[in-house]
């Protein structure tokens, strides 16, 4: 047995910090959305807005990653990044996905499918605009998930593009902007004591929601 095995297999954290009730949960899955977020945010939780975006190749193989969920709004989650890079592709042949949010110091997670679709080019400058111009000339200066031959060869790409754009504002880069995805799925998990956790999902069905208690 090798020795992260041997660190981790003994591991045990017992749920005990709150319940989750069918009536607590409401009929309404955005609203209990924005409550959970909200206690998430006044709790002081580390990036409450970072989430696990999960999408598919084609062929069904999956690849998850950390994003930043940027706007939220009546079922509508949205985030950005290159069009170009793996997670753009995924998109662009199979526009579905799944978002995971993993609030640990809260002993909660919320997990969110849906379609997703690609946001107008206004709207997603009107967001680069307002971004930091060091993560503005990042995006110009990063060709996402293609190989690099070291790290000078990005810092030199930096560098090309901040004499490209001195003195001037940075424009949103054509391969860069925003996704969003319209859910059709949420499950909000509670841990419990024993394993034996609360989880109540809703599914969208004839535009109404359905709310169940699942297994844990």
């Amino acid at each position: 047995m090798n020795d992260v095995s041997a660190r981790i297999q003994h591991l045990r954290e017992d749920f005990s910090k709150a319940v989750l009730t069918e009536n607590a949960a409401g009929t309404e899955p955005f609203v209990f959305f924005e409550r959970w977020m909200n206690e998430a945010l006044d709790a002081q939780v580390l990036e409450p807005q970072a989430m696990a975006l999960s999408t598919a190749a084609p062929g069904g193989r999956i690849a998850s990653r950390m994003v930043y969920l940027r706007f939220a709004h009546n079922h509508n989650f949205s985030f950005y990044g290159n069009y170009n890079s793996l997670k753009g592709q995924h998109l662009n042949a199979h526009p579905h996905a799944a978002l995971l949010f993993f609030w640990p110091e809260l002993q909660r997670q919320i997990r969110i499918e849906g379609q997703v679709n690609q946001m107008p080019t206004e709207q997603s400058a009107k967001y680069f605009n307002e971004r930091p111009r060091g993560s503005q000339i990042g995006a110009w200066a990063s060709d996402q998930s293609q190989k690099l031959n070291d790290r000078k060869q990005l810092e030199n790409t930096e560098q090309i593009y901040l004499e490209r754009f001195k003195n001037q504002d940075v424009p949103c880069p054509p391969f860069w902007g925003g996704w969003t995805l319209s859910a059709c799925y949420y499950e909000f998990w509670q841990g419990r004591p024993s394993r034996l956790h609360d989880r109540i999902a809703f599914e969208l069905h004839n535009q109404q929601w359905l709310k169940n208690r699942l297994s844990p």
